[in-house]
């Protein structure tokens, strides 16, 4: 059975528990230990820390079939392939750190809320508190960022850059701390993480962002950024799926007030449903074509092109800004139905909304488009 048949044969059971996910606040400990037995926290991860290393539109495509099952499943699932980031570690390094265990979860936050300092013998002195861990109630291992700091000042790499690192650690060398209360992703325990004067070895850290991996990886050849893409794109185009197959289905019985007839029989209800779809295929179009002439250059050459990347951080761009509109249109014309609390729309538009807000899809991805194309800042 392959990895898409395997989320489709989950993806009813994440819907039918989205409403406990929601509750506990975190993804219920069955459909964790469900989703560790079926490999989904391991679809991104290099073979050599035991992952799957499936190839981006199947990565895609599962993402998006457990994110339009349900929205916090699907984002739990995609942040637990943090794992994938071992790979900047040196491999006998990661070969302690993991073991031979296969169904390893980590989780991460990347922004350099934590400060180290050496201590003179080969190891930093962390203190930190990070925002937004989703699946940090259920993962093993927690990667966070922080600035190495010489006196009152970060420490500068040799490239000239803040010594921004991220570190790995154990779930139990931190303290969750009960935060998680957003307005959408609710069943993604995205609690804060505290660590205070955690003596961590300079091996356990490293710099995805600006160094290269260092375990052999096809996928991890798409650089960290495009490579991250390839874990988020299927969110978006997941969630918005959902939205518009309930507003559909919805609309030959819904009426709305001052108005002959259903939503379907309605011309601007029919116009603006047409408009939606349209831009929801064209976004996963692009997606796959991105991912797509990526990996076949990655295969046929060892690494993939500027160019490429670039693009397929555009296509992730716009497959969030696509899925907020077919989303906003589904859940419009749905009117008082979608306000309930339970109801698959609300939750649609409260995750699509949410996740929004995330760096990935902060609008600078067109900017960064157009520098490569224009040759700016390059």
């Amino acid at each position: 059975m392959s990895m898409i048949e395997v989320a489709r044969e989950l993806a009813p059971t994440f819907s039918a528990r989205a409403a406990d996910g929601e509750a506990q606040r975190t993804m219920p400990a069955d459909l964790v230990a469900a989703a560790r037995r079926a490999g989904l926290f391991r679809l991104a991860v290099p073979r050599s820390l035991g992952g799957l290393e499936l190839d981006p539109l199947t990565v895609v495509e599962v993402v998006a079939e457990i994110s339009r099952a349900d929205g916090s499943a699907g984002w739990t699932v995609l942040i637990g392939n943090a794992l994938a980031f071992f790979a900047w570690l040196d491999p006998a390094v990661t070969k302690e750190m993991l073991g031979d265990e296969p169904d390893v979860v980590s989780t991460g936050v990347f922004s350099p809320q934590g400060r180290a300092a050496p201590d003179g013998e080969g190891h930093l002195v962390l203190d930190g508190r990070w925002g937004f861990n989703s699946g940090c109630v259920h993962a093993d291992w927690f990667q966070t960022g922080f600035l190495v700091m010489d006196g009152d000042r970060p420490a500068l790499r040799p490239d000239g850059r803040p010594d921004w690192r991220f570190a790995y650690y154990r779930r139990e060398e931190a303290e969750v701390i009960d935060t998680w209360r957003g307005t959408g992703l609710r069943g993604t325990g995205s609690h804060d993480v505290a660590v205070r004067g955690l003596r961590l070895p300079e091996a356990h850290t490293a710099m995805p962002l600006h160094d290269p991996p260092q375990h052999a990886s096809d996928l991890l050849e798409l650089g960290f950024s495009s490579f991250t893409a390839v874990l988020l794109a299927g969110f978006p185009l997941g969630v918005a799926r959902r939205a518009l197959d309930e507003v559909v289905a919805l609309a030959p019985t819904k009426r709305r007030p001052y108005q002959d007839g259903t939503v379907a029989e309605d011309r601007h209800a029919q116009r603006e449903i047409g408009r939606a779809e349209a831009a929801l295929l064209s976004a996963r179009a692009f997606a796959d074509d991105a991912f797509g002439r990526a990996w076949d250059t990655i295969r046929a050459a060892g690494t993939s092109t500027p160019g490429q990347r670039s693009t397929i951080l555009l296509a992730t761009q716009h497959a969030m800004e696509a899925a907020v509109d077919a989303v906003d249109v589904a859940h419009r014309l749905a009117g008082s139905t979608a306000v309930a609390e339970d109801h698959p729309l609300a939750r649609c538009h409260r995750d699509i909304l949410t996740a929004r807000q995330h760096v990935a899809f902060s609008g600078e991805r067109y900017a960064e488009y157009a520098r490569e194309r224009l040759g700016v800042g390059v």
